[in-house]
């Protein structure tokens, strides 16, 4: 693959968001500029209409770019195959997506992205990683994904596994989250494990951020608590990594400076600063178009490759 960050075809292309209650669609132009936007009911469990939604969204998007060169990325949940023409592992959800060729079905070339992947792609291509050659980004909502950018090219490892940061142990007397790893990254600050976490005290994130803001004594400390761990997770990631952006995207991000505040003071204490060098943390610069630019992105850095 080429420089992540540089396109040099006068290339377009489509982009899709797939989530499991809505597809989100763009066209965007090659210098980054987004065309069109369509939003469209996945219907999942719904059986095949909801890859016809895909095909129609793509469809639609389409005909705003005739006479021209285009692409298609599919950014979605699960693990891709080493093409990136399918996703290979995703259980549980959207049925039949697992091993389904998209470009087959679309007759058009498609490349398919994990979501966080692709919102990587994104940065690199028209955001906060533009013309870096190392970044990390992690995604705080639900769950904690994130993706690796090294030598400005996107890293997916083997098996295509790599960018899973959200489960990585800060507590190896934790709890197995469900990757069975103890003490993960994830349960520590995902919104996916606020109930447990708080005694059944806040049942979202944004609920224990309203207590903290009031000063409340048990909201302070578990926020703080959770903030302190992800400092460690970013100080170890960037011992390993070393990059010199760590890029912030995701729900849990709008908590803003009662985020990124104390984030910062503790990883002044637990950062590794040789020759006085530190990592620059910064919020994504897309919010919740960044899977569909992102998918738009990883197509064109493909067909670049």
């Amino acid at each position: 693959m080429t420089q992540a960050n540089h396109i040099t075809q006068e290339l377009y292309a489509i982009g899709i968001d797939l989530g499991g209650t809505r597809i989100k669609g763009i066209a965007i132009h090659p210098g980054g500029e987004v065309l069109e936007q369509v939003y469209t009911a996945t219907s999942d469990g719904a059986g095949q209409p909801w890859k016809e939604a895909v095909r129609d969204t793509v469809a639609q998007l389409a005909q705003g770019l005739a006479g021209k060169k285009w692409v298609v990325g599919i950014s979605a949940p699960g693990i891709p195959n080493e093409a990136n023409t399918a996703i290979s592992y995703m259980p549980g959800r959207l049925l039949g997506l697992e091993g389904f060729v998209w470009g087959d079905f679309l007759g058009h070339p498609t490349y398919v992205a994990n979501d966080a992947i692709a919102a990587m792609a994104a940065e690199a291509l028209f955001g906060e990683a533009r013309d870096m050659d190392h970044a990390i980004l992690l995604t705080l909502g639900t769950g904690v994904g994130g993706a690796i950018l090294v030598n400005g090219q996107l890293y997916q490892g083997a098996f295509q596994k790599a960018g899973h940061l959200g489960h990585i142990s800060v507590d190896h007397a934790g709890e197995p989250d469900i990757c069975n790893l103890p003490g993960s990254l994830e349960d520590a600050i995902g919104n996916c494990s606020i109930s447990k976490r708080s005694l059944g005290h806040y049942q979202f994130t944004h609920e224990l951020l309203a207590h903290y803001q009031q000063g409340d004594p048990f909201a302070t400390w578990l926020w703080l608590d959770s903030v302190r761990k992800l400092a460690i997770s970013i100080a170890g990631l960037a011992n390993v990594l070393s990059p010199r952006k760590v890029i912030l995207s995701g729900g849990i991000t709008d908590a803003g400076d009662d985020l990124f505040t104390p984030l910062q003071k503790f990883l002044s204490l637990y950062e590794w600063r040789a020759g006085g060098n530190s990592v620059i943390l910064c919020r994504a610069k897309f919010g919740n178009l960044s899977g569909a630019i992102g998918a738009a992105s990883f197509a064109l850095m493909k067909a670049e490759a």
